[in-house]
């Protein structure tokens, strides 16, 4: 059979395939967009009275943190005052030029407090790694062991990124696909580590030669338009002759060059790649800087570990947050020095939105082996100029650091913030109905800019 004829006989084929999937293929086309975004999972449930919900005395359940049981020394906002004229705690930074309150573990990000968006206080419900991760990612709580609806990422490269190369890129992020209304294109491409990106667009030539390669690119692309042509549902073919026209693009022998570990590591020296906890991290940030500035990508996910601190290492649990906040307020200074690729006269940071979370947070008591166990409340940041920033929202109780009213206006009365009120204010942000993806949550409007 020749080559054309093969392709008619399959898109025959796929025809029938898209006459039985029309919540696909009549979906409404997305929206173009040049703003990127960025995810970043904490790893292991992060003690919110180090950073974002500083508790230095004792009342309640709260044994706050003290010399004794953190290790001080490498903590560059670390100011030691005395509890009950015993235990060598730290004093609160509790800057005038912003209304917030944060605890050592905040580190570099504290020199732009200006530009935070601090949500306290969130109703987690769980004290499940698995189950806390995808609440915080996609307002639902695990089902069977599966996430039952789409990441925030997904969500956003389906409505805002499926015109891009690479849509939604998750380095050990934990990225969703769920449902049949979603654009096929958003699939997340989920990689170890950054270095895996050049890997993938690496291609052998035992078969193909790049000719062979550009000449079948452009034969599918062709036959895809036409299928669409005659089809009843041409939204469907239209998106895959996008994806396979891309395909040229993505193996350029230039873009596969600039994604590998040492490119990334010599283009962004201000990342520490060795670092314990964060050399990953630090690669997958720097990725994400290099493939928004050649406007590859719309989302990048990725995760930093080593909160997980049930035992003695409790001690460095400070220094980690430290450590964590360190890449983040790297990747906003490289931010707000790298040109946008589309848009004159403009800085990636001018469209670039962060999004921080964690699984939960920590017991507020030291247990019997000096560690903070799992604990159903948590924090979350936001950089973005969609959010009002130098701006704390939400809040905990005064004696055991539990979810409390919020004191903000929500339809059904007084309660706490919740994930999936946080994530459907950051969709709402961006045009996007939050009940497309979302079963619950309400838009927070106090908190959007």
């Amino acid at each position: 059979m020749k080559r054309r004829t093969f392709l008619h006989v399959l898109g025959g084929s796929a025809a029938a395939v898209a006459l039985r999937k029309p919540l696909w293929a009549a979906a409404n086309s997305p929206a173009a967009s040049d703003d990127f975004f960025i995810f970043i999972h904490a790893a292991g449930g992060w003690d919110v009275t180090l950073w974002s919900d500083p508790r230095n005395e004792r009342r309640g359940l709260v044994e706050p943190a003290s010399s004794e049981n953190t290790d001080t020394a490498p903590l560059t906002h670390w100011k030691g005052t005395k509890l009950d004229g015993d235990v060598d705690t730290f004093e609160i930074l509790a800057p005038r030029d912003v209304p917030m309150r944060f605890g050592p573990g905040i580190g570099a990000l504290y020199d732009l407090r200006s530009r935070l968006t601090v949500v306290n206080g969130l109703a987690m419900a769980t004290v499940s790694h698995p189950d806390g991760t995808a609440f915080s990612a996609t307002g639902r709580h695990l089902q069977g062991g599966r996430a039952p609806a789409s990441s925030v990422d997904v969500a956003i490269a389906n409505e805002l990124g499926t015109s891009q190369l690479l849509p939604d890129v998750a380095v050990q992020f934990p990225s969703s696909y769920v449902g049949d209304h979603l654009d096929r294109r958003a699939v997340p491409l989920r990689v170890a580590n950054a270095a895996t990106v050049a890997k993938s667009l690496a291609r052998g030539e035992a078969y193909f030669d790049p000719s062979d390669r550009t000449a079948i690119t452009a034969l599918v692309t062709a036959e895809a338009h036409a299928l669409a042509k005659r089809s009843t549902f041409p939204e469907t073919y239209e998106r895959i002759a996008s994806q396979t026209g891309a395909v040229q693009q993505l193996l350029d022998d230039k873009l596969e060059a600039a994604f590998t570990q040492k490119a990334l590591q010599e283009r962004y020296p201000q990342f520490d790649y060795k670092a314990k906890n964060f050399g990953g991290a630090a690669l997958g940030a720097a990725f994400t800087v290099e493939a928004m500035q050649r406007n590859l990508v719309r989302c990048v996910g990725f995760a930093i570990g080593g909160f997980d601190t049930h035992n003695q290492n409790y001690k460095q649990q400070a220094h980690t947050q430290q450590e964590l906040f360190g890449v983040v307020a790297t990747l906003v200074d490289l931010l707000d020095r790298t040109p946008h690729p589309t848009r004159q006269g403009k800085k990636l940071a001018d469209h670039a939105h962060i999004l921080v979370f964690s699984d939960f947070c920590r017991t507020p008591q030291i247990n019997l082996s000096g560690g903070r166990d799992h604990y159903p409340n948590n924090s979350a940041l936001v950089i973005s100029p969609r959010f009002v920033a130098g701006r704390t929202f939400g809040k905990t109780d005064v004696e055991q650091v539990l979810p409390a009213d919020a004191g903000v206006a929500f339809a059904g009365g007084a309660r706490p913030l919740a994930p999936p009120d946080l994530l459907a204010t950051f969709l709402h942000a961006f045009d996007i109905d939050p009940a497309r993806y979302l079963r619950d949550g309400e838009v927070v409007q106090e908190m959007l800019a």
